[in-house]
């Protein structure tokens, strides 16, 4: 699901995330990752049922497992499970090939995590992954959800560095997406301004970041 695995109709076929996550291999630790998990941090713990929607390479599944957390990574692409199997050293609790779209898995979970995946769907399909979603989190539970942002310099860049297409977010339908179902925002900004050590998040994250997050409940 998602530049994590995924199943959108805007996309080609389950093939072609194999190919991409064939290209890909095994995940880069970024300046974007460490701020991400700056953020995951400050929500997960152990014990904690963890649903990585779009798994893809596993690196989050691999963060939230050293958290002590029950991981399900679950993505739509043969390839990219095979990879967070590795990553992960076969710790999720289970891998499961499976297209958010489609439906709801029959567990309830106090986070749902993702990360490059609701971009690669239509505006109508993102309203159905999102209630999906809702379906599984626990009553008190916790979904994350990362994107790209259309106003970024990197948004510019990214049709270039990759053959699956995306629709990036403005800020004000990222939270909208959320808000427009019932949740409730308890944080949401912008990160990864500049690639380096030094960024800055808190004043120009929500109209320059690389990413948008929100978290909510």
């Amino acid at each position: 699901m998602g530049l994590s695995g995924s199943g959108s109709s805007e996309n080609s076929s389950d093939k072609a995330w194999d190919s991409f996550w064939q290209e890909r291999g095994e995940p880069v630790y970024s300046w974007a990752k460490r701020r991400m998990i700056k953020i995951l941090g400050q929500y997960a713990g152990p014990g904690m049922h963890v649903l990585d929607a779009g798994c893809g390479s596993g690196f989050f599944s691999s963060y939230f497992i050293t958290k002590g957390c029950d991981v399900y990574s679950m993505d739509y692409s043969d390839r990219a499970l095979s990879i967070a199997m590795r990553v992960t050293k076969n710790k999720a609790k289970a891998y499961i090939k499976a297209d958010i779209l489609k439906k709801a898995l029959d567990i309830k979970f106090d986070i749902i995590f993702t990360d490059g995946l609701l971009e690669h769907y239509s505006p109508e399909e993102q309203d159905i992954i999102v209630l999906n979603m809702k379906a599984m989190k626990k009553d008190r539970g916790f979904l994350i959800n990362f994107a790209p942002n259309r106003r970024s310099l990197w948004s510019a860049v990214r049709p270039f560095c990759m053959n699956i297409r995306e629709r990036p977010f403005t800020f004000e339908d990222f939270i909208r997406l959320h808000l427009g179902h019932g949740l409730d925002v308890v944080s949401s900004g912008g990160i990864n301004v500049l690639p380096f050590r030094i960024s800055p998040e808190k004043t120009l994250g929500r109209f320059f970041g690389m990413l948008f997050y929100c978290v909510s409940i």
